[in-house]
This record gives structure tokens, C-alpha cells and sequence, in this order.
């Protein structure tokens, strides 16, 4: 029983269903049926089976939403910070009085460092598009600093789009009528579960296998017929040996690459000396292994390669991704129903942004700061700032820096700068709220009306309010549209709308239903024909090929960096064709330890760790240590180890386990820092410094040292 759900010992007598979407940041976007009440509280909370994707199946953390919007430690009025940054002391105030003094502390940051030393700070706490990109509307029309989001995805689709030359892939849902599903760098047991819905239902139905490839043996690996776990950031040694073999022993499908390919002559001429045994000595995988993996897909033409994010969060992690997506184009896989390879389908939506976001008035002469880089910013780093003057005052919505960033004692430092203000737009006290000067309420999914698209399948999903807020909770986009009138661009075209008006001009001018139609269907199936899915008619270059030599510089990406900011980290050392590229943090002699953060079961980034289920299940911060390596340092499995590298060091308690590698240290989920030993977190030792060839945060990608705890 679920102790924060009301009605869960009630007759079901006076209960509707309620349709909406799962709103967190993740690529399934999970359309969801919602019991409600007499009394207008929700209770159990389902898939929905009419959904071909979602297919009834959600995890269990959305599962019992109903504890994370009853939870006694909601926020539910406004605060004024009282006493030192973070020390915890507040004092409840209106919401005119937080309003005014935001604005009021806006425009004396404008008028003393000008509207660049104000920074709008969001992502992806929300994946409604009117509750999450309005903030993008403000920050136009005060030419605010620019908010350039390249902390989570910027690796893996600029690697993919690199290939294809544009963000699409094969029906999602085709999985279930593949031969062999390839499920790489991704733990869909935890973090997307519908992929493993649809690859299951090929190995019951087709007898199809499962390939799991990655770093440690993670709930998706238990799930696998066929493990292949590597050394962290050597995914593109795997793929280049995958590729030598298929050309190696006729695999490679070389009239499909004589059309739809730029160079194939090329790439088999580079990958004659990436053979199975230069693999292996990377990855640690054994020759066997990679030829065992490289034979099944090469020998089964419908392998439905379906590529995560996870392995792209190295400093090698675009090129990674792009030569993992090359394996489809030299087998030819992507001819096939249920074969090819697919990451994400982020450009088949078509909404229509432009007034939500109001791009109309965009400067491009503001300067765009790296999200993953607050703790530069925020510290003064003349490149993190673009050579120009400090950020003085952020409003933060939709996202938890102080937990979630890379370099968190960087961060932590620039938060505590007695001159900056800072205001937080939330749900629960966070780290990062805590660290605020205003606090304000925000509403939960449920309560509000937004619009949502799923880049992990292919639909758009209508997310409707199903139940009233607390009287002094606000949405994200009340508070936009009263900052707006206080600090005088209400006016700006975009600004005075509902949510359902916004829903309405995103979708209608490119002949799309609207908000009352949508209200009905509950979402659109936006999949192109199997030709424009496959690039049966080319890919998205103008000459219709495949990249093996992709323009790392110039090239495309969803999520380019401006032109002002130009290519960014090593990228003149990529390779012309895949290949590995150790731009990695290798370990060494006094780092001899690799750690990855990788995500929780039971968390999703920093939300659900408020909810006690999810902490209970979750139990505390750990370590996962390979059982020789405990042995050769003394260290007892629960024992108190300290891990640290340049960034920082911390105290955490150590799971020894046989599911880690050897050398390779595991830490899953983003605790709050509170619970944490020391009261830091897990990106104390994660870098910001930026992925090539266009940003993004390596935060699998750490070397460390490891000791026993002698405190």
C-alpha cells in the first residue's frame, strides 16, 4: 500500500481515468492513465495500453507518482532566504513580494553589469514544452545571457546526426519484429523501459536475440543473451572491429554502401589493421567476444542497433556514437524492418516554436554561456564567461545545478558569491534551492496543461491538467508572464497566452490538430514512412549519403554551438574515419581507477530522491568495486572508502560486487549532496571541460584514485 495515496483503501465508486504524460527527462515520454478521485486527488497511476509505444508498461517510480505530489515536503509558498546562503533559515512572503523583488534585483543587475549579467537558467526537469521553453521567451526579449543546453544529449546527436544528417531512425517499435536487438550504452531496465517492452516481445515472439553492450553489469545486462562488457570510453575500438570483420568475412553489404555511402573503399582501407585482437587489447573484451558479436550481427539482417546516451558521455563519446551507428550502414541493416539503428527522433515533430520561445527577437550578438559550466561561470572564468562581464543574477527553473553539474565544489563556490542573486522555481527544496535567495512553489504535471514529444519514440502526447494545485503553487509559465510585465515586455509578441493558446500555434500551423482535437485523440503518431525512416530515399545530406567521414568542425547537429563559439575541445584530434581516440581520461599511476556515474533504478538525475520508496530501494551512496580490486586495497564490501581525483575527493560507502569491472568504479544515481557522507556529491569529481567537437559534459569519463577510509 502506498501510505501517500488516499484513496488507496477506498472503493473504487466516484473514480475516473485521467490521460496525460509522463513529463521527466527521459526518451520515452510514457503516455499515462491517472485514477482520480471524487476529491480531486490522483491515485494509481498506469501505462497506457491504447499507446503502441508505452504499451501499458511505465516504471515503478512514475508508478506511485502519487507519493511525490502528496509529499509533506512540497514547497507550497514562497520564501525569502533569511541569514547566510544555505544555511536553511526562510521566511514565507507573498507571491507579489517574490515577484517584485525578482524583477526589482533583475533590473539592478541590468543597470550595473548590463542584461548579460542576468542568466536564465533551465533544462529538463519538465519535457512540456510551454512549461519548460518559456523561459527562452523572457531571456529574448531582455537579451539575458543565452542558455546553450549541452549538458546531456549534445554528444550523442551530433555523433548520429554526423552520420545520417539528420535526427531520426527506424520505427522504435520495430524492435519488436527484429532478429537481434543491440542495446548499447543505454540501462532501459531502469532508465527507458518500454525499449526493453518491445525487444522482449522479440525474443518471445521471433526468437530474437538481445545484445547488451556496456560498461558493468547493469539490470538491462541480466537481460541479455549475448554480455559484452567493455572498458569504459573504448566503444569505438568495439565498432571498428565489429566493421573489420563484416568486410573481413563478407558481412558487409557492399552494393547498399555503394549507394548510400560517401567513401566505403575508404573505411574498409582504415579498418584493415583494427582487427579483433587491437580490440581487445582496448576494450578488455576477448577476441572471442568481439567475433562471437561481430557474427551474430553480421549474420542476422534484421539487427536493430538501438543506441543510448550513456556511452557518449566521454570525451571520445561523438565519435563513439557515430561509429557504433556506421555498423548499420556496412551491413546494410537499415533495408529491413526491424534492423538499422536508432537513437533518436527529435526532428519529426514539426512543432511550431517560434512565438513560445520568441525566437522573432533573438539577438545573435548575446552571448551564450554552457550550461555545463556554471561553476566557471559563476567563479569568473573569463572563456566560460566569453570574455565578458559576470553573471550577477540567475533564475533557475526546471533543473538542480548544485547537484547535478560537473565540478560541483565549483559550483558550489560560485553559488555562495555574496553578490549574486538567485532565484529557484521549484517543487521540492533542492540543493540547488537552498542555495537560493528567492524560493518559489512550482506546479506538478498534473496540475497543468503542456505538450510533449517523445524523442524516443514517435509521438506527440497532449498532457492535460487533471487536478487543481495548492492555491499558493504556481506554474512555470505564471511566473514567466509576471516577470514579463515587471521587468516591461509583456508586450513582445508570445506573452499573454495560455498554455492551451500556446499548445494551439505550436501545433495548427503546420496542420496539426489543435488543443480540443488533440484533447480527444491524446496524441499524434508522427512516424514518417518506412523509406524517409530507413533513408531508403537518402540520407539527410544533400547527396542523400551516409558520412564514414563526417566534417567534425563544420558538420551538422541539432544542438550546434553558435558561430561565436566555434568548434569546442580537442577536435582537431578526431579521426577522419571511425576509430578510437583516446581523448579520454585515461587512468594512470597515481589514477589507476575509472569511475562512471551512471543513473538509478529508482531515481531520474536529482527527482525522485525526495520520495522515500525511492530512497528505500535505492538504500544509500555507493561504489561498486570489482571483488579483486576490494581485495588488493583491504576494502570490506559496506566499508567507508575516499575516491578522488584534481576536482575534489569524497567519502562514500563501497558495494563490493562482481558486476563491476576490474579497474572501472560505478556509482549509481544522483543522490542529494545532504546524503552523501560529507555533504558533497558525486560531481565533485566530474569535469566540465567540453566533449568535441560541439560541448557537452563527460561525466561517465573520470579517472580516480580509490583508498580505504582510515577516518
Amino acid at each position: 500500500m502506498n501510505l501517500a495515496t488516499p484513496i488507496s483503501a477506498k472503493s473504487a465508486a466516484g473514480v475516473t481515468t485521467g490521460h496525460t504524460v509522463c513529463p521527466h527527462d527521459c526518451p520515452s515520454a510514457c503516455a499515462l492513465e491517472v485514477d482520480l478521485t471524487a476529491e480531486g486527488r490522483i491515485g494509481r497511476v498506469r501505462g497506457a495500453n491504447a499507446n503502441t509505444y508505452t504499451a501499458g508498461v511505465i516504471c515503478a517510480k512514475v508508478a506511485r507518482y502519487a507519493e511525490r505530489l502528496y509529499h509533506p515536503d512540497r514547497l507550497l509558498t514562497p520564501k525569502r532566504r533569511k541569514g547566510v546562503k544555505g544555511e536553511g533559515a526562510w521566511q514565507e512572503i507573498s507571491w507579489e513580494a517574490a515577484l517584485d523583488e525578482i524583477a526589482e534585483a533583475f533590473v539592478k543587475a541590468e543597470a550595473a553589469s548590463g542584461a548579460e549579467a542576468i542568466w536564465p537558467y533551465f533544462y529538463a526537469g519538465t519535457m512540456g514544452q510551454v512549461q519548460r521553453d518559456s523561459i527562452e521567451r523572457l531571456r529574448h526579449a531582455k537579451r539575458y545571457s543565452g542558455f546553450f543546453g549541452s549538458i546531456c544529449t549534445n554528444m550523442a546527436w551530433t555523433g548520429y546526426v554526423m552520420g545520417t544528417g539528420a535526427l531520426r531512425g527506424p520505427d522504435p517499435r520495430e524492435m519488436a519484429k527484429s532478429d537481434c536487438v543491440v542495446i548499447w550504452g543505454t540501462n532501459p531496465v531502469a532508465t527507458q523501459v518500454n525499449v526493453m517492452t518491445h525487444a522482449v516481445k522479440a525474443r518471445k515472439e521471433r526468437g530474437a536475440k538481445i545484445v547488451v553492450v556496456d560498461i558493468y553489469d547493469s539490470p538491462t545486462m541480466k537481460q541479455a543473451d549475448i554480455k559484452v562488457i567493455l572498458k569504459p570510453g573504448t566503444d569505438a575500438a568495439l565498432a571498428c572491429a565489429i566493421m573489420h570483420i563484416a568486410f573481413r568475412d563478407g558481412y558487409a553489404d557492399r552494393a547498399y554502401m555503394a549507394t548510400f555511402a560517401d567513401d566505403p573503399a575508404g573505411l574498409e582501407a582504415h579498418l584493415k589493421t583494427k582487427t579483433p585482437e587491437w580490440a581487445s587489447a582496448i576494450t578488455g573484451l576477448s577476441v572471442e567476444e568481439i567475433e562471437t558479436f561481430a557474427r551474430l550481427v553480421g549474420t542476422t539482417k534484421k539487427t536493430f542497433f538501438r543506441l543510448g546516451y550513456g556511452f557518449t558521455r566521454q570525451r571520445n563519446g561523438t565519435v563513439a556514437m557515430h561509429a557504433a551507428l556506421s555498423i548499420a550502414t556496412v551491413l546494410g541493416s537499415w533495408q529491413y524492418e526491424g534492423g538499422g539503428a536508432f537513437h533518436n527522433n527529435g526532428e519529426i515533430f514539426k512543432l511550431d516554436k517560434r512565438e513560445l520561445m520568441g525566437t522573432a527577437y533573438m539577438d545573435p550578438d548575446v552571448r551564450m554561456l554552457d550550461q555545463s559550466q556554471i561553476g566557471r561561470v559563476l567563479t569568473g572564468d573569463a572563456v566560460a564567461l566569453r570574455q565578458r562581464g559576470p553573471v550577477t543574477a540567475l533564475l533557475i527553473q526546471n533543473t538542480n545545478p548544485m547537484n547535478i553539474a560537473p565540478e560541483q565544489r565549483l559550483v558550489r563556490q560560485g553559488f555562495a558569491r555574496d553578490d549574486l542573486f538567485v532565484a529557484v522555481h521549484e517543487q521540492f527544496m533542492t540543493d540547488t534551492a537552498e542555495m537560493a535567495d528567492i524560493v518559489l512553489p512550482a506546479t506538478m504535471f498534473v496540475e497543468h496543461d503542456d505538450l510533449y514529444r517523445a524523442g524516443g519514440q514517435n509521438h506527440i502526447l497532449l498532457g492535460p491538467k487533471l487536478v487543481e494545485p495548492p492555491e499558493t503553487v504556481r506554474t512555470n509559465l505564471f511566473v514567466i508572464e509576471e516577470l514579463a510585465k515587471r521587468l516591461g515586455v509583456d508586450h513582445y509578441p508570445g506573452f499573454g497566452l495560455s498554455e492551451r493558446e500556446h499548445i494551439d500555434r505550436m501545433l495548427t500551423p503546420n496542420g496539426l490538430p489543435g488543443y480540443d482535437q488533440l484533447s480527444v485523440d491524446k496524441w499524434i503518431d508522427c512516424q514518417p514512412a518506412f523509406e524517409d525512416a530507413h533513408y531508403l530515399n537518402g540520407f539527410g545530406y544533400a547527396d542523400g549519403k551516409f558520412r564514414f567521414r563526417p566534417d567534425w568542425e563544420n558538420g551538422p547537429s541539432p544542438n550546434k554551438t553558435p558561430a561565436s563559439i566555434g568548434a569546442l575541445g580537442p577536435h582537431a584530434e578526431l579521426p577522419t574515419f571511425p576509430d578510437q581516440v583516446d581523448v579520454i581520461e585515461l587512468a594512470d599511476e597515481e589514477h589507476p581507477f575509472r569511475l562512471a556515474t551512471s543513473p538509478a533504478r529508482n531515481f531520474l538525475n536529482s527527482t525522485f530522491a525526495e520520495t522515500k520508496t525511492s530512497r528505500d530501494k535505492e538504500g544509500r551512496p555507493e561504489v561498486m568495486i570489482h571483488p579483486e580490486d576490494a581485495a588488493a586495497l583491504a576494502i570490506e564490501d559496506g566499508a567507508v572508502v575516499r575516491i578522488g581525483n584534481r576536482r575534489g575527493d569524497l567519502r562514500i560507502h563501497a558495494k563490493v560486487t562482481p558486476g563491476a569491472r576490474r579497474g572501472v568504479l560505478i556509482a549509481e544515481g544522483l543522490w542529494p549532496n545532504k546524503a552523501h557522507l560529507d555533504g558533497e556529491g558525486i560531481n565533485v569529481l566530474t569535469g566540465a571541460d567540453p566533449v568535441a567537437p560541439y560541448g557537452g559534459a563527460a561525466v561517465h569519463d573520470n579517472r580516480v584514485w580509490l583508498k580505504k577510509d582510515e577516518a
